[in-house]
């Protein structure tokens, strides 16, 4: 349904006939943390996520899944090699 509160004539999963049924009936603005995410819109009454009503909650236990503005860090291990494999491999 189309959120009526805050992020008015968006699709809302919160947003029922009787109203929003979210906790305290309103979703919460963005955080310091999600600045310069794609996700955020902005509202006549503030700057909000478009995928969640809480982002600090997303926030809480370290990055937030659904940023898009966080690259992840990958670190590459060099496997270990077995000379002897190695070896062998070499002289095909």
């Amino acid at each position: 349904m189309l959120c009526t509160t805050i992020k008015e004539n968006v699709e809302c999963p919160f947003m029922t006939s009787s109203g929003c049924s979210y906790i305290d009936g309103v979703c919460r603005p963005v955080v310091e943390a999600c600045e310069g995410c794609a996700r955020v819109s902005e509202f006549p009454s503030g700057l909000y996520c478009s995928a969640t009503p809480d982002p600090a909650a997303k926030w809480k236990r370290g990055r937030c899944n659904l940023a898009t503005h966080v690259k992840e860090d990958t670190i590459e291990t060099k496997s270990k090699i077995n000379p002897l494999k190695a070896s062998k491999r070499g002289s095909r």
